[in-house]
Parts: C-alpha cells; sequence; structure tokens
C-alpha cells in the first residue's frame, strides 16, 4: 500500500475510535450529572486543549484579542457548571473534554487534506452509526429495535441534525482558524441552558446567567 494512502486509512482508523470514545464517555456524562452540567464541562475544555495545539499542528497563532475572546467564553461555558456534582459525571465529561479536542484536530486535519468536508462527514457519521447500533445491541439484546420503532423519527431528526452541524463546522475549519472555529461552536451551551431549564426544568440560576454574559462578550471580541 502506498505510503499516502496507508497514513490516510490510520488517520480513518483513528479518528473512528475517537468518535465512538466520544459518544461512550458522552452517554457516562449524562448518566451521571445533569445537561447543564455535563455539557457545559465537556464542551468549555476542548476549545482550550485545540488552541493550545492549533499552533503546533497547523502553524496557526491567534492574536491577543482572539485569545482574550477565547478565554471568555471559555471561562463563560465552565462557569455554567460550577458548583457539587457527581464526581463520575465530571470524570467522564472532563475525560470526553480532551476527546473532543482530540477529533477536532483530527478531522480538521482530515478534512483540509480530503478537499471535501462533507464527504469526510459523512464516512464516519455512518460507520459511528453502525458501531453504536451493534454495541447497544449487544449490551441491550432484545431493546434496540422496540425502541428504534418507538421512536424512529427522533432518531432520524437528531441524526441529521448531528450529521448538519458537525458538517458545518468542518467546512468552516478549512475557512478558518481551527480554535476560532472550535470556540464558537461551543456556544451551543447557551441554547443546552435554556433547553435544559425548559425542558428538563433544570435550574437557571444567576450564576448561569452571568456565565451566559461571558460567552457573549468573548463572541464581540472575536469578531473585533
Amino acid at each position: 500500500m502506498p505510503a499516502a494512502a496507508r497514513a490516510w486509512s490510520d488517520r480513518e482508523a483513528v479518528a473512528l475510535l475517537v468518535h465512538i470514545l466520544y459518544f461512550v464517555f458522552l452517554a457516562g456524562a449524562y448518566r451521571y450529572g445533569e445537561l447543564s452540567y455535563a455539557y457545559p464541562v465537556m464542551r468549555g475544555g476542548g476549545p482550550m486543549i485545540v488552541a493550545a495545539s492549533g499552533v503546533l499542528v497547523f502553524g496557526e497563532v491567534l492574536r491577543s484579542t482572539e485569545w482574550l475572546g477565547l478565554l471568555l467564553v471559555c471561562g463563560g461555558i465552565l462557569a455554567f457548571a460550577s458548583g457539587a456534582h457527581d464526581r463520575r459525571a465530571t470524570l467522564f465529561a472532563l475525560a470526553n473534554a480532551v476527546v473532543i479536542g482530540a477529533y477536532t484536530l483530527i478531522d480538521a486535519e482530515g478534512a483540509r487534506a480530503s478537499h471535501a468536508p462533507v464527504s469526510y462527514t459523512l464516512w464516519f457519521f455512518v460507520a459511528n452509526g453502525l458501531i453504536i447500533t451493534f454495541m447497544g445491541a449487544f449490551s441491550r439484546r432484545g431493546e434496540v429495535l422496540p425502541y428504534f420503532r418507538k421512536h424512529w423519527m427522533r432518531a432520524l431528526i437528531g441524526g441529521a441534525c448531528s450529521v448538519g452541524s458537525y458538517g458545518i463546522a468542518l467546512w468552516a475549519m478549512t475557512r478558518a482558524p481551527v480554535a476560532l472555529v472550535a470556540v464558537l461552536r461551543e456556544t451551543s451551551v447557551i441554547f443546552a441552558a435554556v433547553l435544559a431549564a425548559f425542558v428538563l426544568k433544570e435550574k437557571l440560576t444567576r450564576r448561569r446567567l452571568v456565565a451566559t454574559g461571558a460567552v457573549l462578550a468573548g463572541l464581540v471580541v472575536l469578531k473585533l
């Protein structure tokens, strides 16, 4: 096998493994912690890892204002999750923050190398779906098919949103610094906090409102 093809196969294998770990850690974090806690911890740590590694991987050096905006956004995201919580939720969420940073760097490099971010996105989502379905069928025998029959529409809508949102993020990473795209993507914690409050009836405290302000301030600084 040519060296370039072998390197591409290795990259695909690593990307697939990292994405499988993401879903495993995601399930663990949500099993032991609230959405409004686990989600900000997971999404807030990833951009900092990407920003610190982006210089080495892509040679992308951020300006001082961009670093300030990034720190404000990440600080606001992590402020969402301050307070006492189940240690298992924290461990799963922190582990997933590392995974998110890793797959962001791997996928950004893959999307740029392939020059086809949409195709790159689709292949591993299909592979992820097959592997995760197999894992679910093995661990919860007899439950997966009845659940899918009952909730197939929700699954299709959720899957389409997941593929679309990540495809857009990868496309953006081919045209802008990876660290900036990563941090802008994680502002979704604001929407997660609102949904957690109104749908899951979790508390939207004053601290989390201040954290929202920090995230918005960081976005303004990034646009300067």
